[in-house]
């Protein structure tokens, strides 16, 4: 549960996260490691550099994808 209304939007969209990257068979916990590992070195202002962290991205590395 959250104790606020901040907590439970940040909640959602973790969740909404892990669970897009389950339906597009990727490797969940790689993934978000991957991914915030990556966040700090690109420009969070740029959409196309954000929408390539995305879990539908085709850019993705192909190792996070399931086998």
């Amino acid at each position: 549960f959250c104790f606020s209304e901040g907590e439970a939007d940040a909640s959602a969209v973790l969740y909404s996260t892990i669970e897009t990257a389950y339906a597009n068979k990727l490797r969940v916990e790689d993934y978000l490691t991957y991914v915030f590992k990556t966040l700090p070195t690109i420009n969070i202002k740029s959409r196309s550099e954000v929408s390539k962290l995305l879990p539908c991205s085709t850019d993705l590395p192909k190792d996070l994808k399931i086998k």
